[in-house]
Order: C-alpha cells, then sequence, then structure tokens
C-alpha cells in the first residue's frame, strides 16, 4: 500500500510506502528481505531516488516510512515515480520483486492515484498496487539510455 500526498505551496511530493502483503517468496527460508527503492523521474530522466529500510524474513512487510521529493509546482505534471520492491541479500546481488509507475502520462491506477492525489492537496491518498516484472514500453528512458526503464535490468 502507498500514500501519495502534494504540498503545492511548498512543493513537496510525499509517497509514504506503507506496507505489502503477499509478496513472494525470494530466499530458501521461504521468505524474503524486502526493501522498497523509489525513483523520482522528471521527463523521463531520473532526478532522485530514495530508499527504504530493509524488512527481514517476511511476505507482509510494514514500514510506514515517508520519502520526500521538492517538486515545484510547475514541475508536478512533468514528473512520475517508478517504485521498485526488491529483495535484500547479504551475498550475491540483491533481487526485484517487482515494481509500478505512478505519474500524469500513464494508462491505469498509477495515474488513477496521480489524479486523485492532485485533485486533494494536503490530502493524504491511499492506494493499493499489485506488482509487475516490468515497466510498459511506453515509459521513456532513463538519461543514461536504459530501454524502457526496465525495471529488472536495474536495482
Amino acid at each position: 500500500m502507498i500514500c501519495l500526498c502534494y504540498l503545492p505551496k511548498a512543493g513537496r511530493l510525499t509517497i509514504t510506502i506503507i506496507k505489502g502483503h503477499n509478496l513472494k517468496a525470494m530466499d530458501i527460508t521461504g521468505k524474503s528481505d524486502p526493501y522498497v527503492k523509489v525513483y523520482l523521474l522528471c521527463q523521463g530522466k531520473r532526478i532522485r531516488k530514495k530508499k527504504t529500510s530493509v524488512k527481514y524474513n517476511t511476505l507482509c512487510p510494514v514500514y510506514n516510512e515517508a520519502l520526500v521529493f521538492d517538486v515545484p509546482e510547475e514541475n508536478i505534471n512533468d514528473v512520475s515515480l517508478v517504485v521498485k520492491v526488491i529483495d535484500y541479500d547479504r551475498i550475491g546481488l540483491n533481487e526485484l520483486m517487482g515494481c509500478i509507475i505512478i505519474g500524469p502520462t500513464f494508462i491505469g491506477k498509477g495515474r488513477d492515484h496521480w489524479t486523485e492525489m492532485l485533485d486533494n492537496p494536503r490530502r493524504p491518498v491511499a492506494q493499493w498496487y499489485p506488482l509487475v516484472e516490468s515497466i510498459p514500453a511506453n515509459v521513456p528512458p532513463l538519461k543514461d539510455g536504459s530501454i524502457s526503464l526496465s525495471c529488472l535490468n536495474s536495482r
């Protein structure tokens, strides 16, 4: 569950990672060690990233962590968020569990949530999201040239 809140006068976009439910098991123990990484994109260019703490040995993590981005009101329609749920591994590479994208230019829950946030300034708007394994092809490329923001390629 993710909560969005935008303060237009302060130019502050807050995404609160509340919790996850029924995540897939990534470890041999039948559990996972998930954390969430959020990328702020402006016109397809990654400009900031923030992440939550790791929640160990769980498939239903509870975070209640707010990640705050400075987004001036005149730029709010140019930004979007890529949210990745990643399994932390002490040895080897961290593994992507799934991702979502939220913003004004995408079809589906991500755009509906974004629109509801803008229609209700200063008020938190919560939404559940199903995780997907890759970002749709209509997402603009990152400034480093990686294709289609495939969340399977970068962590």
